[in-house]
């Protein structure tokens, strides 16, 4: 498969820079894989499509303040931070990215705030990535929360194009958010506010739990032609023996297994056995899902709609099949869906 394949005309107007006023009040468009029907309903309206002991898998990752704005010492030099991983909690070592890079050598020191924090930066990991060791004398809570106070909301500044608001604290994070480690937001669980999903519980569909911490590899440029030749940024992911009793149970029962966002996809399938079957899993996952692929976990899906050839919707075109996939694509721009991180959803079905 051919990065080429994955390019469409984006009205920029299409790019959504809000969240719809309620979460579950976005456009839903429905697409019936075997008859290539297509619908178009309201989010909440997909409790219509599920019954009894059906599944919803979910991503419980819970995004931080990652964005954080410095000086450079002695310049003055206004530097954008943007925090990945933490690398050691007892020498505060973070791995992150900084911007401009060029002017961000080893050996400098960068203060945030009215001089509250100092990091200190002590290694190059790749062009615009470095290590910093922050320098604080409190214990560790008292410094992740003068980190945190300091950090934003790390919207996706190349997809939205614009500031932060007191509104994306809030709408940026999902309402089952439980494991702090994500700076990107899965999108697809955005749209389930906690009515829906207790109307949900009421008519007896099953909930289960994994954790991929996303990172900003979700937005990394594919710069390969040939898809087999990228390489995915590996991120942390988690898979409770609880969440394979609930998922084996479904499919043992012939139910039907919603995957809710491509970071459940790319989770469940990076840890299924010979009888596909899903496995317990701590660990890390590279996992890259382009078409064609096939799925062992899920038989369904709901998703955002995704940007011109990113990791994404080729993991969407795994799941949906490309033709079908690319023709949805041009629907939804026609009946002016909207795009990206705050955008409308596609629910995939049977």
């Amino acid at each position: 498969m051919k990065l080429s394949k994955f390019k469409f005309d984006l009205p920029k107007n299409l790019i959504a820079l809000h969240p719809a006023e309620n979460r579950d009040e976005s456009r839903l468009m429905v697409l019936h894989k075997s008859s290539g029907l297509i619908e178009h309903k309201v989010f909440k309206d997909i409790i219509d499509f599920f019954d009894e002991r059906d599944l919803l898998i979910f991503n419980n990752t819970k995004v931080f303040p990652a964005r954080l704005f410095g000086n450079k010492e002695k310049t003055g030099a206004e530097i954008e931070v943007f925090l990945l991983r933490e690398l050691n909690r007892e020498q505060k070592l973070w791995d992150v990215l900084v911007d401009p890079a060029r002017k961000i050598r080893i050996g400098n020191k960068l203060y945030f705030g009215d001089d509250e924090l100092i990091a200190e930066v002590i290694d190059n990991t790749t062009s615009r990535g470095r290590t910093l060791r922050f320098l604080y004398d409190g214990n560790y809570e008292e410094f992740k929360k003068v980190l945190y106070n300091l950090g934003e909301t790390p919207i996706p500044k190349n997809l939205i194009n614009r500031n932060v608001e007191p509104i994306d604290q809030e709408r940026y994070q999902t309402i089952y958010a439980k494991h702090e480690g994500a700076v990107a937001a899965p999108t697809a669980g955005l749209h389930f506010s906690r009515e829906l999903l207790k109307r949900m519980e009421i008519k007896g569909v099953d909930f289960a739990h994994v954790t991929l911490h996303a990172s900003l590899g979700n937005f990394s440029k594919v710069d390969v032609e040939d898809l087999t030749k990228h390489k995915m940024y590996s991120e942390e992911i988690k898979i409770s023996d609880e969440a394979c009793e609930i998922v084996n149970r479904a499919k043992d029962l012939s139910k039907n297994v919603c995957a809710i966002g491509t970071t459940v996809l790319r989770t469940t399938e990076s840890s299924v056995s010979t009888e596909a079957r899903l496995k317990p899993f701590e660990g890390w996952t590279n996992k890259f899902l382009f078409p064609p692929h096939d799925f062992k976990i899920a038989n369904r899906l709901v998703s955002n709609f995704h940007m011109p050839y990113s990791t994404l919707l080729m993991t969407v075109a795994a799941f949906g099949g490309y033709e079908l996939t690319m023709h949805t694509y041009n629907e939804a721009i026609k009946n002016k869906y909207r795009f990206g991180t705050y955008g409308d959803a596609l629910f995939i079905k049977e």
